[in-house]
């Protein structure tokens, strides 16, 4: 941690509850309202953190996930642990948009990241804020990557990692945990599955559980990506992002950064159109948006070569649905076929290594730009969520390929 950001104060003052608004005091270690078992979201004293935090205050710091630590939740800066997350390229991609018309296509590259995917972002922060208020034991389900991450700043913690993934996780992310020292356990089935047992396990044991919007710090370190493509962008924002979505942690963060950065003055364009991407095997946000629901059902039987897609049900689907539908956006469902398709684009015209879940939204761009929602003026940026290393399997699927594993 660099000396400049021993000195920066988080404004930090309450935790909020998503729907019934009930505050908790952000000095515990709590997970979801005691009230109506909702996620909780931090909020920040924004106005003290205006007349403080100016554009040009940012300039000499570090691109970590601390870069704006007034708007992050640890207090103490000996906390706020790092192994580098954040600071990750905003790229163009002039050969590939030109392909589709698309002057101004961009990938936000968070393969970039520590451990190989966003999920080192939200769960550096998780962590660090857990470990300041004294948590040493951590349970997590995951369809693999968030696994890995939590593993690995567990490890730069000192903290301890029980992570519960489905069988037919790729081996390497499998292996990743166990390299990193996190204590693994396989479940037969899904996350959800997964999910079922590493909260009955959790309580059982007194493991701090930093399930998917289950506490509220990871959204908090997936706020970032949003906070800095802003910066990236010289303060403004483009007019649609492209997400791929399982627990949807990402788009609601994102959001939220957005809003504080308005309330705060740094930004005064109107917000951008956000699209959530699911694979058509797994789609449970995009059939709820079409049938005009708050929250989705249960996909059952759920199937795409993209694991961290996978996900039957989110647990803060509410709140994805909402972002999607105040900022004007809308979500699409891609064939596993598209999803090869468009990682085959991405490295062969662009030389960018993306895993299925990354490509994903270059293959909802193609179905958007046909379905008459993105015009070929417009300024577009995809999130690249992992990089292709960490998916090695993936490339060497062809497009008509069944998976075998157990649970697909």
């Amino acid at each position: 941690m660099t000396d400049v950001l021993k000195k920066i104060p988080s404004y930090l003052y309450i935790l909020e509850c998503s729907v019934c608004k009930r505050q908790y005091s952000p000095n515990n270690p709590w997970t979801t309202c005691i009230k109506c078992g909702k996620s909780l979201l931090a909020r920040y004293d924004i106005e003290e953190a205006k007349n403080m935090v100016s554009k040009s205050l940012l300039l000499g710091r570090p691109w970590n996930v601390w870069r704006f630590a007034e708007l992050m939740p640890v207090q103490d800066h000996r906390y706020r642990f790092t192994l580098g997350e954040g600071g990750t390229p905003l790229l163009h991609l002039k050969r590939v948009g030109g392909r589709q018309g698309l002057m101004n296509l961009f990938l936000k590259d968070e393969g970039q990241n520590p451990t190989g995917t966003f999920k080192s972002r939200g769960l550096g922060v998780a962590v660090s804020r857990a470990v300041e208020l004294g948590i040493t034991d951590f349970v997590i389900p995951t369809a693999g990557n968030a696994g890995a991450a939590l593993a690995a700043y567990c490890a730069r913690t000192g903290a301890i990692a029980h992570v519960y993934m489905p069988r037919d996780a790729p081996d390497l992310i499998k292996n990743s945990v166990k390299l990193f020292g996190g204590n693994l356990v396989l479940v037969h089935g899904l996350i959800s599955d997964a999910g079922n047992v590493a909260e009955v396990e959790g309580k059982l044991r007194g493991w701090f559980n930093v399930s998917t919007l289950k506490e509220p710090y990871r959204v908090e370190g997936k706020k970032t990506m949003g906070l800095e493509l802003a910066e990236q962008l010289n303060w403004t924002l483009p007019d649609v992002i492209v997400y791929p979505t399982g627990g949807g942690t990402g788009i609601i963060g994102m959001w939220k950064a957005f809003e504080e950065l308005t309330k705060m003055g740094f930004i005064e364009d109107a917000l951008p159109r956000m699209v959530s991407v699911q694979a058509e095997g797994c789609a449970p946000i995009v059939r709820a948006f079409k049938e005009g629901k708050k929250e989705s059902e249960y996909w059952e039987n759920a199937r795409t070569i993209a694991p961290g897609l996978r996900v039957p049900k989110a647990f803060a689907d509410y709140l994805i649905l909402d972002v999607i539908r105040k900022s004007g956006g809308t979500a699409v469902s891609v064939s596993d076929a598209s999803i090869l398709s468009a990682m085959r684009d991405l490295v062969r015209l662009e030389g960018i290594l993306q895993s299925p879940e990354g490509a994903a939204p270059l293959a909802a761009v193609k179905q958007l730009i046909d379905e008459g929602f993105i015009d070929n003026d417009e300024r577009v940026v995809m999130f690249g969520t992992g990089s292709g290393y960490t998916t090695p399997e993936s490339w060497f699927m062809e497009k008509d390929d069944e998976v075998q594993n157990d649970g697909w």
